[in-house]
């Protein structure tokens, strides 16, 4: 119990403080580009035009909100997190004491850092990271909503009961998982490359004779999960797209977004636009090639 409430904080902390970048990172990747591009230099000394970073884009709604408009969504996604947490514990503990599915071998017990043992200790993962992922996603819709609004500057999602009962009035049961697929599958095939690229890193690169073998291994174990991350990435991508398509919002209708029937569609008009990438990036962010800025809209077309 005091492990889970250590857990919650850390991370309501960590929330906290790492809510006005994904608010930002929201805002890029529906398409809202709210100051014009500048003239700058690239790292070659090359002029290029560039699109602002995050502390202008930062600046900038701070001008219009103030700073606690750097934190637009948040309540929903503390919730999100506290209920996450306690979720993922419950199924890691219940696996623990019931045992998990052996997909490589039906020994009970495998050599800890062989591939039975990377492979059970992943699916295990798997299952309680998914199951915490559809218990919380609800309230990962309505703060995806909560902070598209800037866009059209709507208070259609003001609280969390407010916004509960508005999508479900207007888009049922289903409203609460719009992007829920293309999520759980980014999540998935993210943490099994992070894992199994990782176990390959550590057994056959990497040489217990060598010197700080252990910090080593936790630097592969963090370059497989930041390149799996960006392997992944546009699957985050469509699953936050869709949480907001079509809701009746400024930021998840045209200009910004066709209305998509189903992320695959939307996968789809973003391959063929070249923006799978679009938001993956807070700093030196280059304007698209092929694209013109307009200033009315606030947003390339």
């Amino acid at each position: 119990m005091a492990d889970s409430c250590a857990q919650i904080l850390l991370g309501s902390g960590l929330t906290v403080l790492s809510h006005p970048l994904m608010y930002i990172k929201v805002l890029i990747q529906v398409g809202h580009e709210p100051l014009p591009p500048t003239l700058g230099t690239n790292l070659f000394g090359r002029q290029v035009y560039q699109l602002p970073g995050l502390f202008a884009y930062a600046k900038h709604i701070i001008k219009i909100d103030g700073r606690a408009g750097l934190f637009k969504g948040l309540v929903p996604r503390l919730c999100a997190g506290t209920i996450g947490t306690v979720v993922h514990g419950q199924v890691v503990q219940k696996c623990q004491d019931q045992g998990i599915p052996q997909i490589l071998s039906s020994q009970p017990k495998a050599l800890e850092g062989s591939l039975q043992h990377v492979v059970n200790e992943t699916t295990k993962e798997m299952i309680a990271r998914s199951c915490a992922t559809i218990v919380t996603h609800p309230f990962h819709v309505l703060t995806l909503r909560c902070m598209v609004q800037f866009i059209g500057r709507e208070t259609k999602y003001s609280g969390v009961f407010d916004s509960i009962i508005t999508v479900y009035r207007e888009e049922g049961i289903m409203g609460f998982f719009a992007g829920l697929i293309p999520r759980l599958l980014g999540d998935v095939l993210s943490l099994w490359i992070c894992n199994l690229l990782a176990h390959l890193i550590n057994t056959y690169a990497i040489d217990d004779s060598m010197s700080h073998a252990g910090e080593v291994r936790s630097c592969s174990q963090a370059g497989s999960g930041f390149f799996a991350s960006m392997l992944t990435y546009p699957f985050v991508l469509v699953s936050n797209l869709m949480a907001v398509n079509n809701c009746g919002l400024a930021g998840g209708l045209p200009p910004y977004a066709s209305v998509y029937p189903t992320w695959v569609d939307c996968w789809r008009h973003l391959s063929r636009e070249g923006n799978m990438c679009r938001g993956n990036s807070l700093f030196f962010r280059k304007l698209p090639a092929g694209k013109m800025y307009a200033v009315g809209q606030k947003r390339f077309f």
